[in-house]
């Protein structure tokens, strides 16, 4: 394996090369600090201030260089000025075209230039890692927060970017007034909400926006989905992506989602008495809510290399199926059978599973994509996939919030239509009721979309899958992990680099191959779990612990609500579609304004604590107990856990190895079983607590919740410095 530092000078523009962070200067002298501690040459306190000014130093020759060359560019865009405004005088369409492209030019030298700060960045997070991690210090977190927040730090330059968005806004108006407007007199700042479509500015905002780690209401719900926006757009891939993206199948993708999540939460509120009706405890609507999660454990790896090759096959197949699954749930009414009921529940959740994730890679001194498959465990992982892999750049993070929000509107109508389906009747001695009513319904919303599908999708070429293979094959993986990994990270934020075994310890730059299973992906379960960090653990740990907490309060609903309030089926049902329909406003909120204001582990610390709230107001201690408590700590729960969802996946993909983003024992896969098996055992912990008494439920089932909410809280503040 290549050494980070002989990489990062690999990378440098040669021109530029004096003005790098001097990497292995600092790699060195972090070794010399800790030989000279252990003779006892040295005290901490001046190996602390030294390293600082080292570091202030470092930063500083980066920051004026960058100030420097932004005023270059403002001297160049000062020229073009000048032309511009005699052709405004004389127009000239071939110096129009002209001028356009010097703009332009400069442009591309400013995304330049935002790579040099990107690069450098890496730089400086991977030696403050090393200094921590070499001398036991939370120095990274006293450093960027003591250099940030003071007026006269060289980081405040590099974070506010005043240079950069002047530039920008210079070009953007330019190239904006340079544009045939067929007459009109309106430019860019008349019109801030139709903003200029050009791949130039569309790449410098992107990189500004990677580099100050800002999101909004659109990243927010991309984190949900796990489809995340990593890579910079260049006119290559843009091609490719226009050629492949066809409208009609991402719509029907986005139907998929939808009805899946119809499809799993339909059955709550009625599953109570289904079981019930056909011999069985109520209590055992936990096996029948669960039984598609069951499922889904078992098919997650067998079935994910399907998906590899077509998104036309895997789409008709779970159509297929679920609607074979459903039918079955609807019969089993008739044929007084719970085995079949749970039969056909768990056809519903043999779905295939694989996700197509895209990162980048910084070659020839441009950002490129490369790509890393992703397993998951449920039919929506599909759409997943076809969203990062078909779709265009200029409208993915679009398609991934239309992807969460699809999946939110099932959430809220799946319960509400279980509610409208109140009535019962009989044709050709089958019956239709509330219990058998959803199973009939969706089995008939599969079949018409299995028609639509075989009609109307488009499969899409996968040329770029085997080039990109070849590409992986012949690549150094875990070197062009480490710069692709840095690169999407915010700029001196993080303490936790993806790169635990790359950046590795290894004192000598020199050191050029590791072994190739050291750089491969994991290739068992054991061997992905050897790569967990405790970062990564914890993540997964919290993971776990939001959807087992939700599950409890969804699943055990129907049975809690009807014993201690008499609760019919309908307010159930309009009690999970308020739930449902909370989702999309909490995540503009967080999205929007919150996750601006905070760090992401600050909000994922406030969401665990708001949700023990939830659990502990939701006990019954006080008798009697009272509907506002049990929906005001249902509310908390249930908003405190789709908060950590968006917040816990992004932090996870931050802090995972990259030797994790490939192969079928990936991260993805990983965390999505974390999440399908937290639901098994909810779903089971409600049933075998069932047995105990309906009056035992509530409580029983809080318990475990209660203990492993605290346990992930005391994890999160062991972990808490390396969550950046």
């Amino acid at each position: 394996m290549v050494a980070f530092g002989k990489k990062l000078k690999e990378r440098q523009i040669e021109e530029w090369q004096g003005y790098y962070i001097n990497y292995k200067l600092m790699k060195k002298k972090v070794k010399q600090y800790a030989q000279q501690i252990q003779v006892g040459a040295q005290d901490r306190r001046h190996v602390l201030k030294d390293f600082s000014r080292m570091l202030d130093t470092q930063i500083e020759k980066i920051v004026l260089f960058l100030l420097e060359q932004q005023g270059l560019l403002a001297s160049r865009i000062a020229k073009l000025g000048e032309k511009h405004e005699a052709l405004q005088q004389q127009p000239d369409i071939s110096q129009i075209s002209e001028l356009r492209e010097a703009y332009r030019a400069v442009g591309r030298d400013l995304l330049k230039l935002l790579f040099f700060v990107e690069i450098n960045a890496i730089g400086l997070r991977k030696i403050l890692k090393k200094f921590d991690k070499r001398f036991g210090y939370r120095f990274t977190d006293y450093y960027v927060k003591t250099r940030a927040n003071h007026p006269y730090s060289q980081l405040q330059q590099v974070f506010k970017h005043v240079g950069v968005g002047a530039v920008v806004g210079a070009i953007s108006r330019n190239l904006g007034d340079l544009q045939d407007r067929q007459g009109s007199y309106l430019s860019i700042y008349d019109q801030p909400a139709l903003p200029l479509q050009d791949p130039v500015i569309d790449a410098i905002k992107a990189a500004v926006d990677r580099l100050t780690h800002s999101t909004n209401f659109l990243h927010f719900l991309a984190q949900h989905a796990l489809i995340m926006q990593e890579e910079l757009p260049i006119a290559i891939e843009e091609h490719v992506d226009d050629q492949k993206y066809h409208f009609m199948s991402l719509l029907l993708n986005l139907a998929n989602t939808f009805l899946y999540m119809v499809n799993t939460y339909i059955v709550v509120p009625t599953a109570d008495n289904y079981s019930t009706s056909l011999g069985a405890a109520a209590t055992v609507c936990g096996v029948v809510i669960g039984a598609m999660a069951v499922a889904q454990v078992f098919s997650s790896v067998y079935f994910s290399a399907w998906s590899n090759k077509s998104y036309y096959k895997p789409l008709i197949f779970s159509s297929i199926v679920l609607f074979v699954g459903n039918t079955m749930y609807a019969l089993a009414y008739d044929l007084d059978s719970i085995a079949v009921l749970l039969l056909g529940r768990l056809l519903c959740g043999l779905m295939l599973v694989s996700v197509f994730m895209d990162v980048s890679v910084f070659m020839d001194d441009k950002l490129v994509p490369h790509y890393t498959w992703r397993k998951f465990g449920s039919a929506r992982a599909v759409n997943r996939r076809y969203i990062s892999d078909c779709v265009p750049l200029k409208i993915r993070m679009q398609a991934s919030a239309g992807f969460v929000s699809a999946s939110a509107l099932g959430m809220a109508c799946g319960p509400a239509l279980a509610g409208l389906l109140q009535t019962n009747f009989k044709i050709y001695k089958i019956t239709f009721n509330e219990d058998t009513l959803p199973g009939w319904v969706m089995a008939i919303g599969w079949l018409l979309y299995l028609v639509w599908l075989c009609i109307s999708f488009k499969e899409p070429a996968h040329e770029t899958e085997e080039s990109n293979n070849q590409q992986e094959s012949n690549a150094e993986p875990e070197e062009n992990d480490a710069i692709e990994k840095g690169l999407a990270q915010p700029l001196l934020l993080s303490s936790e680099d993806k790169q635990e075994e790359e950046d590795g310890d290894q004192d000598n730059d020199a050191s050029e191959e590791a072994p190739e299973e050291s750089r491969g992906p994991a290739t068992s379960i054991r061997s992905a779990y050897r790569l967990l960090t405790p970062s990564v653990k914890v993540q997964l740990l919290i993971y776990f612990m939001l959807k087992y907490v939700m599950e409890i309060l969804l699943s055990e609903s129907s049975v809690v609500t009807t014993y201690y309030f008499s609760w019919s089926t309908s307010k159930v049902a309009i009690f999970l579609a308020c739930l449902g329909l909370t989702v999309l406003p909490v995540n503009i909120v967080v999205g929007s304004y919150i996750s601006n204001m905070f760090e992401d582990r600050q909000i994922l610390l406030a969401s665990e604590i708001v949700c023990l709230i939830g659990i502990l107001l939701s006990f019954n201690i006080i008798i009697p107990y009272s509907v506002p408590q049990y929906v005001c700590s249902g509310l908390l729960m249930f908003v405190s856990a789709e908060v950590l969802e968006g917040v816990n996946l992004a932090l996870l993909s931050r802090v995972m190895s990259s030797r994790l983003s490939r192969g079928t024992y990936n991260g993805g896969l990983l965390s999505t079983e974390a999440g399908t098996i937290a639901r098994v055992i909810a779903d089971g912990t409600i049933t075998l607590v069932g047995y105990l008494g309906e009056s035992k439920l509530l409580n029983l089932t809080l318990l475990p919740s209660l203990l492993i909410c605290i346990s992930s809280i005391m994890a999160t503040f062991f972990t808490y410095n390396s969550l950046y």
